[in-house]
């Protein structure tokens, strides 16, 4: 137990001897001393302090030889503490004030990651996600034989299938609380705005089902039109998806339909006969 307080003592009295130093160079009038310090504490992964310190004498060194290489690293101290807020800001602002830099192309990439870094779980509003995609479509089109275009496209894709996730999860929300139609209209939206998903037969075979729900759930004068829809739908998957693997089960359901439809029209025969 005497270890672990004489540890613990340890770590909060170097804590603030390296707080009382910061300290005094943060006072200190030397700004070549300052300038110094921000290069050794961002050398050292201590982002915060050099953060401070860049900030501090940034109006000292504008316009000379170190101002690009200080606003670099600036906006990477905001990065590296997970500010992806602020160094979104910065890697934009750099490009900006120093179109010609090498390290342009760089920055344009960074300013995309830290969209992405900002995207939220799928059940959440996916804002930064769509940025993401406009912001890494565009460093392709600018930047097209950069080495990072490969990762912007690896990251496209992973936005893109975030997105098509949340649409999914929408429509089953409406399919698991009973709103079948609205929940056929969502498979669908999701199976449109994906055409090259790999999921496209089974978003399709989601719609067939919905739609069988709701002619199954219709009043009796609505079902042969809503039962139609699903051979309709049937129809259009087996042309779209002939190789599906799922084409059974919705043979299935063309079968179970086709065969309600004929019942409902046997009954409604009878009907206008009995009148």
């Amino acid at each position: 137990m005497n270890r672990i307080v004489l540890l613990l003592l340890s770590v909060v009295l170097l804590g603030s001897s390296c707080s009382n130093k910061f300290g005094k160079i943060m006072k200190s009038k030397d700004y070549e001393y300052k300038y110094k310090m921000a290069e050794q504490y961002y050398a050292s992964k201590n982002y915060s302090y050099a953060q401070q310190l860049f900030e501090d004498i940034f109006p000292y060194v504008k316009g000379s030889t170190r101002y690009e290489d200080m606003y670099y690293k600036f906006a990477y101290s905001y990065y590296y503490q997970d500010d992806y807020l602020n160094a979104e800001n910065l890697f934009k602002s750099f490009v900006e004030n120093f179109p010609t830099s090498p390290k342009g192309e760089e920055c344009d990439y960074m300013r995309a990651l830290c969209f992405f870094k900002q995207s939220p779980k799928v059940e959440l509003d996916q804002t930064n996600t769509n940025k993401t995609m406009q912001l890494m479509q565009a460093f392709i089109n600018t930047h097209p034989t950069s080495t990072r275009v490969k990762d912007a496209s690896v990251i496209i894709d992973k936005c893109r299938e975030k997105l098509e996730l949340k649409e999914y999860k929408s429509a089953e929300l409406y399919y698991n609380l009973g709103y079948y139609k609205a929940a056929a209209i969502s498979f669908a939206n999701v199976s449109d705005d994906f055409p090259d998903s790999k999921k496209s037969d089974e978003y399709k075979l989601q719609v067939i089902k919905a739609y069988f729900k709701y002619a199954e759930m219709s009043y009796e004068d609505k079902q042969t039109e809503r039962y139609e829809k699903v051979i309709s739908e049937c129809n259009d998957f087996a042309e779209r998806f002939a190789e599906s693997k799922l084409l059974a089960e919705v043979t299935k359901y063309k079968t179970q339909t086709n065969n309600i439809l004929k019942n409902l029209k046997n009954e409604q025969a009878k009907k206008t006969n009995g009148r």
